[in-house]
């Protein structure tokens, strides 16, 4: 008799749902099956495809400190071996591999191929320049702030003298203890370079001072950055160049190279959704889990809201994999939670997300860069607005990402990123009018003329940013209660209501993947990621 294949009940069809389902199949001989409450796979680092122009919501750099995941997105999109388009149009002189293994899921095997050429074939990794600056004060400034000439000038002599000074103090006397983001950034950089490049841009993107803002957001976004790691790094960079994609040894806010799928982030993370399927993964969308039912110290069945049809129906698994925000999964419980993890969930906060996709003729900002462009433009990847007098929190150039995201290379293909809370103002325009309050907020500082838009669009993302605010600080209260489930694996972003990269939610499936397979109850090791010293981001 044959036994009967255990089953994986995956919530969630982002990057750590998929990587989960991608492991066990690779890796056991558990069946994953996928409930994805949306219409499409790859959760935030999905790709709108907007009349043949692609829009990355948020912006995705393919960069890890993790070689494991490098090796794992390379397996599904190998790097080019060829020029890009705009590579060949700039005469850029980078890298290529002239061919790469794939190692095949499941059987281990490994075949050799030539590396693709992304002007021949779409499945494709480019190999991208990073440059990223702020715009304050109607100027640019080196992102992370660098201690040159430039900034110098741009701020003046008595606001770079007041900076200085500050960070002495701040060198001499700090605070302790960490209790805020304010007080991580005041350690880092002083007091007077806290007001005036942090304090208002965080507290535009979280709607909260950085006053009621946990020190624990730094000390996973930007821990390893400071200005002397920022001096130091400006130092290394005049004297050698690392020329590995790896760039093992640069903090993340500072590597100046990444990878990119051809057409965005959504093709890896389709490509894997294609992959998984025809290897036995089931993928159902548009199907909610509204229900988790539990029996003694595991989780027994899931109830199942099909949104197309209605239907309600209940699914029995040996595992469930959540990466459904936290606030829902504990009000999905069909038992007694305890009130006071109830209270916490309910109290957990999100910061929600708004793009307006622009198209172009040109951009009024003007290249005063020695980097050569197509086009001209700017070859800033993204650009943090810090002008107070607008809500506009950065504006992404797609086509310094990847030059095949805009339909038309002529055009110029821009994204306004906007912070909000769901119901509040922003949130509650109207397509035609938020499309035009973009548009006058981009021409009031200078960056467009409204008469050069030729189209736009404009996308709305619920619980984009898990907030470390609210009732956060007793979270503690939800993982107690979650934890005692030994079948039950939180991961991602939202399954843990944790600020992680792309890379740190695929590293948190891995590691449930790795318990399942070890019969590993203690869910330590999945808390732990994101919070050892390798891990860094400066988005």
């Amino acid at each position: 008799m044959t036994e009967t294949p255990k089953k994986a009940i995956i919530i969630g069809a982002g990057p750590a749902g998929l990587t989960a389902a991608y492991e066990l199949l690779d890796k056991t001989d558990i069946k994953p099956v996928i409930y994805e409450s949306t219409d499409a796979v790859g959760g935030i680092s999905k790709t709108i495809n907007y009349k043949g122009n692609r829009i990355d919501i948020g912006g995705h750099r393919f960069f890890s400190k993790s070689q494991i995941i490098m090796e794992w997105w390379t397996n599904i999109l190998p790097l080019q071996g060829a020029p890009a388009s705009d590579d060949r149009l700039l005469g850029r002189k980078i890298p290529f591999n002239s061919e790469y293994n794939k190692r095949k899921i499941k059987s281990g095997k490994t075949v050799t191929y030539l590396s693709p050429d992304p002007e021949k074939t779409d499945a494709v990794m480019l190999k991208r320049s990073r440059l990223s600056r702020i715009f304050f004060l109607r100027k640019f400034f080196d992102y992370p702030v660098s201690l040159n000439f430039n900034t110098f000038f741009n701020l003046g002599i008595l606001r770079t003298v007041n900076i200085g000074l500050s960070y002495l103090k701040t060198s001499v006397h700090q605070i302790k203890p960490e209790k805020s983001l304010q007080d991580f950034f005041i350690n880092r950089f002083g007091r007077e370079l806290y007001h005036t490049f942090f304090k208002d841009y965080t507290e535009k993107v979280w709607g909260v001072p950085c006053s009621e803002i946990t020190a624990e957001w730094g000390s996973q976004r930007i821990k390893g950055l400071s200005i002397y790691k920022t001096i130091a790094h400006a130092l290394k960079k005049n004297l050698s160049r690392d020329s590995s994609i790896y760039q093992e040894n640069v903090e993340t806010s500072l590597i100046k190279e990444f990878m990119y799928p051809k057409y965005g982030p959504g093709q890896l993370w389709e490509e894997v959704a294609r992959i998984i399927e025809e290897n036995g993964c089931e993928i159902h969308i548009n199907h909610r889990v509204c229900g988790i039912t539990p029996h003694d110290d595991s989780i027994s069945r899931v109830t199942v809201i099909d949104k197309s049809t209605g239907t309600i129906h209940e699914e029995t698994a040996d595992y469930f994999i959540s990466t459904m925000p936290v606030k829902d999964l504990i009000n999905s419980f069909k038992c007694k939670v305890p009130n006071n993890v109830l209270n916490v969930s309910n109290g957990l906060m999100y910061r929600d997300f708004i793009t307006v996709g622009l198209l172009m003729d040109k951009l009024k900002l003007k290249n005063e860069t020695n980097t050569i462009t197509v086009n001209d433009i700017v070859p800033d990847n993204w650009i943090y607005i810090q002008e107070r007098d607008v809500k506009i929190g950065r504006l992404q150039i797609f086509n310094n990402w990847s030059p095949y995201l805009a339909h038309d290379p002529r055009n110029v293909w821009i994204g306004l990123e906007y912070f909000c809370n769901e119901g509040d103002k922003l949130w509650a325009m109207t397509e035609k009018d938020f499309q035009k309050f973009a548009i006058d907020e981009l021409s009031e500082i200078g960056i467009i003329n409204p008469e050069d838009v030729k189209d736009g669009v404009v996308i709305k993302m619920k619980k984009t940013y898990p907030a470390y605010f609210g009732m956060y600080p007793q979270f503690n209260l939800i993982r107690e209660f979650t934890d005692q489930f030994k079948n039950l694996f939180l991961i991602g972003r939202n399954g843990m209501h944790r600020y992680n990269n792309m890379d740190h939610s695929m590293l948190t499936a891995m590691a449930a993947v790795k318990n399942i397979i070890d019969g590993i109850t203690s869910k330590n090791n999945l808390w732990e990621i994101n919070t050892e010293g390798d891990y860094h981001e400066g988005n």
